[in-house]
């Protein structure tokens, strides 16, 4: 049996495409994704999801959905946003079709009486995946956006936040990531020239420009949109991070530069391991398990600064399969929704 699974974002939808056995064992993953801002670009999202699958689509005998682009500025409400999705999968799709919910998959007729049970559920997918490997862990997917920070305990997730609202209540939800943050909502000033300077909160640098400039990622992996909507080089990332304290690169060394990255990469992931530790200490969890892009750059460092041990997803993932890690576990989730039925 051959299963997309999609993990439809605000930004990115990635893709899993996943060939199981008679038994419902993995015999090969297949992995993709599309930088897809959908607050611009959501009424292409049926060709994307096309074009991400290629010459497979005839091959495919079913499709999982988990999403979070619900809550893109193209939608009034989060309830829009699940609704304008689920219509959109199901006109691109003439196969079994299902999607990610809080208690399990869904079908459309069920996600469109419940939207709120599919909207921003990938985490559950992931959870599945992180289960597997541990009974009792805490997930720590750090994306390019977003950090869930989900507690496992005899296998089953157990957070207590079932939204995105309810969970930046509870330590389960950090709203920062590895490309997609605004340096000035990372830090309220930087250590320079023997002092502290204030930063500007104009969207004039994110996170991707100061793991670019510290090296952290490559000018490939830079793949979102540059808030000046120029170049992709490290120049360019330092010239953005040079206008954070309105200065420029006539003001700023690249050491200068250099230096204010590394203390704003110590915040972040600072702001990560308060969140990890809180989950920690009140659900007596130690061991955790980091996946996602920011898996080596911030997910690890995050959880050294809180004091736990921590095991890759890649120990049981390819590194690429990590960055996608909630469409493989939706996928998953859709194996066995169909093994059940």
């Amino acid at each position: 049996m051959k299963i997309a699974g999609f993990d439809i974002g605000g930004a990115n939808t990635d893709l899993a495409i996943i060939d199981f056995d008679q038994g419902g064992d993995i015999e090969n993953i297949k992995t993709d994704f599309r930088y897809l801002p959908m607050w611009m670009k959501n009424e292409e999202l049926g060709g994307y999801l096309l074009d991400l699958i290629g010459e497979e689509i005839d091959q495919l005998d079913a499709v999982g959905v988990s999403m979070t682009a619900e809550l893109v500025d193209a939608y009034e409400t989060k309830k829009d946003g699940v609704l304008d999705i689920v219509k959109k999968v199901e006109d691109t799709f003439d196969i079994p079709v299902a999607y990610v919910g809080l208690s399990g998959m869904m079908n459309a007729s069920q996600a469109i009486s419940d939207p709120l049970q599919v909207a921003a559920a990938n985490w559950i997918a992931t959870s599945q995946i992180a289960s597997i490997m541990s009974q009792n862990c805490i997930l720590v997917d750090v994306g390019s956006t977003t950090t869930d920070i989900i507690p496992i305990k005899n296998g089953l997730e157990c957070a207590r936040g079932r939204s995105d609202f309810e969970r930046l209540g509870t330590g389960e939800l950090a709203y920062t990531g590895t490309l997609r943050t605004n340096v000035a909502a990372i830090v309220d000033k930087v250590p320079f020239d023997e002092g502290w300077f204030r930063v500007s909160s104009e969207l004039f640098a994110i996170s991707a420009d100061v793991h670019h400039v510290l090296g952290n990622i490559t000018t490939e992996e830079y793949s979102c949109d540059t808030p000046d909507s120029a170049g992709k080089e490290k120049e360019d990332s330092l010239r953005r991070i040079s206008r954070v304290l309105c200065g420029d690169l006539d003001l700023l060394s690249t050491s200068d530069i250099e230096s204010i990255g590394d203390y704003i990469y110590a915040q972040q992931s600072l702001k990560i391991s308060e969140a990890i530790s809180e989950v920690a200490e009140r659900e007596f969890l130690d061991e955790v398990i980091t996946t996602g892009l920011g898996r080596n750059i911030l997910a690890a460092r995050a959880v050294e600064m809180a004091g736990l041990d921590f095991t890759g997803m890649d120990e049981f993932l390819t590194p690429e399969e990590c960055v996608v890690a909630p469409a493989v576990g939706t996928a998953i989730m859709m194996e066995d929704y169909l093994s059940d039925e």
